[in-house]
């Protein structure tokens, strides 16, 4: 009973009051332009020559119109089709109930429900629509004029302003849909979400006063927004990985080229005594240093010359002259972070720097981690992030 009750409280409108003033003046404002456009015209109408002021030149479902026009511009019951299309097919079905039905009350139930059913088959669906078709009978309008005038005109002219007012108040009239902020990073969920989308809404298979197109675009907002979210919220240390091979300055080229083999790595920190970083060595070190020195004569650059250099950089024989060390090989100057730093800084350089990997200190300079491309797109894929310090 509770449950049912709290059903009934009233659903609060989540907008502001600079655009409840604009809907307040929007719908005033086409009311009024309606009323006058359409008075001024019944006078030439051919009704008023046998009706006289009887005929009416304007129709309350209008009211109700405005209020979708103005206040729910992007909803599909209010598009300029449904607004004109629902009232117009709505009024002559009224008109035809109400010639042919005897009875009002047959009238009026049969006249709402098959008003509702050509604006289905019409595409055309338009809540005041209904009201339409039972105002018809209810005044006994047997008329078919009734629906060219005052009806459609009404609802031309209503429509008209509301295109013009809306686009002039960035509410665009038509609707149409605008493209869904591209997401930072897409999830392997991405691709699925048209098909669990039309899913749901077979499941739901009630009218929705959204589009799909429009609904499917506030899930992806809503999805950057999370995204935005949690890079907000994220630091450093709440993902980086900690499980790291290093190496030192003397570490031999041959057992940090097999590291990589073994590991699946892409980079290798060179750390001192201390545990502080003093460098950083990846396979793109080695084919840099493959590339000859120039030395009075010409280089030998060739592809062969390269192959055997990397061979020999990599080979695990001591050669004459003593094994190559990382040191001879290292990128000495390298970005680093602080674990406490949020993650959201670092998004700029893995988008336009180049970085893979950035590696990751305490206060004291150690080495505490190491944030790759993948641990942040695990990171935004994960319901909640895990592993807070």
């Amino acid at each position: 009973m509770r449950g049912w009750l709290q059903a009934l409280r009233p659903v609060p409108v989540q907008t502001d009051a600079r655009e409840k003033l604009r809907v307040v003046l929007g719908a005033a404002l086409g009311i009024f332009v309606a009323a006058l456009i359409c008075r001024w015209a019944g006078a030439f109408h051919p009704a008023f020559a046998s009706y006289g002021a009887a005929w009416p030149w304007m129709v309350a479902p209008m009211g109700a119109s405005a209020v979708l026009v103005f206040a729910v511009p992007a909803s599909p019951l209010a598009q300029p089709w449904a607004v004109v299309g629902g009232n117009t097919v709505s009024a002559l079905v009224g008109v035809a109930c109400a010639h042919v039905l005897p009875h009002v009350e047959t009238a009026a139930a049969l006249a709402v429900g098959l008003s509702i059913a050509s604006m289905f088959v019409l595409r055309c669906l338009h809540p005041p629509g209904g009201a339409t078709a039972l105002l018809a009978v209810l005044t006994g309008m047997q008329q078919p004029w009734f629906a060219v005038f005052p009806v459609l005109t009404n609802a031309v002219v209503l429509v008209t302003v509301g295109m013009l007012y809306n686009s002039a108040t960035r509410r665009p009239y038509p609707h149409r849909v605008a493209p869904a902020a591209a997401p930072l990073i897409r999830d392997a969920e991405g691709d699925a979400l048209e098909a669990d989308l039309d899913t749901v809404l077979a499941r739901y298979n009630q009218v929705l006063a959204i589009s799909r197109e429009e609904l499917k675009a506030l899930l992806n907002d809503t999805k950057l927004q999370a995204y935005q979210r949690k890079l907000a919220d994220l630091r450093c240390s709440d993902i980086m990985s900690r499980d790291l091979i290093t190496v030192g300055h003397q570490t031999p080229l041959s057992q940090a080229w097999r590291l990589f083999d073994e590991h699946h790595i892409k980079a290798l920190p060179v750390v001192d005594a201390a545990g502080s970083l003093v460098g950083i060595v990846t396979p793109a070190d080695f084919l840099r240093a493959t590339y000859p020195m120039a030395t009075g004569g010409a280089a030998d650059n060739s592809l062969d010359s390269r192959v055997n250099k990397l061979r020999t950089l990599t080979s695990e024989t001591t050669p004459a002259n003593g094994e190559p060390v990382v040191a001879r090989i290292m990128t000495r100057q390298v970005r680093v972070a602080s674990m406490h730093r949020h993650l959201a800084e670092l998004i700029p350089l893995f988008a336009s720097s180049g970085h893979h990997h950035i590696p990751i200190v305490n206060t004291g300079g150690q080495l505490v981690g190491i944030v790759t491309q993948t641990d942040v797109v695990a990171a935004l894929a994960r319901p909640e992030a895990a592993g807070r310090s």
